[in-house]
């Protein structure tokens, strides 16, 4: 059903058929969430639930109010300001932007990291198409300051989390930034930057789903499990941050360079000097993931537990 709502989305030329295809997604993605029964998913997929519903309805009535005005139901033809206004809205609902983003970290930390996975990629594809196809007729001001906010907003919340599912909202989050900003100026370039997004979170969820790592505290001893493993995280994790050698870097080089072109060298300082925040806690990730004990210690645990603490020790234990 979630393949089916998004292929439906990704389709259709037609509102009626895109928000159809938005209602099975939402109601695909439910039962997924709230699996394990235990209270804190329940509420996810709760609050999840109301605020899709809202979104989709938004949708219906932006789509319906364009062709009130204009007697169009094509999708690429949103010309009415009001409806362009109220889709805006729909979308950053659907998608977690800001000033939306505030069901996102709450229903992720609900979930388990696989539906995680999916709410972070698959879902987000839908609205990211409508966004596509109806990009000439928004706002580009309004979109460019929404981008800004998400990013620096993904940014500073992300700094003082421990659990690694808020983490990794609050950076989905700053990734949408960067997506939005440039969807009015070039589209290509949003897609792109979506695709090697879903791709690098996939391997970080699905890394993280393999050694069971919800918190930081457990992302320490994780090192000891599979070290190939984590050195590929390490990686990863530095190429969601856009450090220049691994692919991050590509899409967020290719936005400051399109964004300088359409003379909004401001927005272009504004919203990379943001991404070092993404930087600082995508490096504690990083830095968790490689603390390693002294090699005389691995062989003898029992008597370092045992005997008084050493600074090693306590270092570690301080970081």
């Amino acid at each position: 059903s979630l393949l089916l709502g998004t292929t439906i989305t990704m389709s259709s030329n037609h509102w009626i058929m895109a928000w159809m295809g938005l209602e099975i997604n939402t109601l695909a993605v439910l039962p997924l969430i709230s699996k394990s029964h235990h209270p804190r998913a329940i509420e996810a997929a709760t609050k999840y639930f109301l605020v899709q519903a809202a979104a989709s309805a938004l949708v219906l009535f932006s789509s319906m109010t364009n062709a009130w005005h204009t007697g169009q139901w094509d999708i690429t033809q949103l010309t009415q300001p009001t409806s362009c206004l109220i889709l805006t809205s729909a979308i950053a609902m659907k998608l977690g932007l800001v000033p939306f983003h505030f069901w996102f970290p709450e229903v992720l930390q609900g979930s388990p990291l696989t539906t995680g996975l999916l709410l972070s990629t698959i879902m987000k594809l839908p609205p990211i198409t409508l966004l596509y196809m109806t990009s000439p007729s928004l706002n580009p001001t309004l979109l460019t300051t929404m981008a800004i906010f998400s990013t620096a907003l993904g940014g500073w919340m992300g700094l003082n989390q421990t659990q690694i599912r808020k983490i990794l909202a609050f950076s989905s989050i700053s990734h949408l930034g960067w997506m939005v900003i440039i969807i009015s100026y070039n589209p290509k370039l949003t897609l792109l930057n979506f695709y090697l997004y879903a791709l690098m979170t996939t391997t970080v969820f699905l890394t993280m789903n393999s050694i069971k790592a919800l918190k930081l505290s457990t992302l320490m001893t994780a090192w000891t499990k599979v070290p190939s493993l984590n050195a590929m995280l390490l990686l990863t994790l530095l190429s969601l941050a856009g450090l220049p050698p691994l692919t991050g870097f590509l899409p967020k080089w290719l936005i400051i360079q399109e964004l300088t072109k359409q003379d909004m060298a401001p927005a272009a300082t504004i919203i990379s000097l943001l991404s070092l925040l993404g930087l600082f806690f995508y490096l504690r990730l990083a830095y968790c993931t490689t603390i390693t004990l002294p090699p005389h210690t691995t062989n003898h645990m029992k008597q370092w537990h045992i005997n008084k603490p050493t600074p090693i020790s306590i270092a570690i234990l301080t970081t």
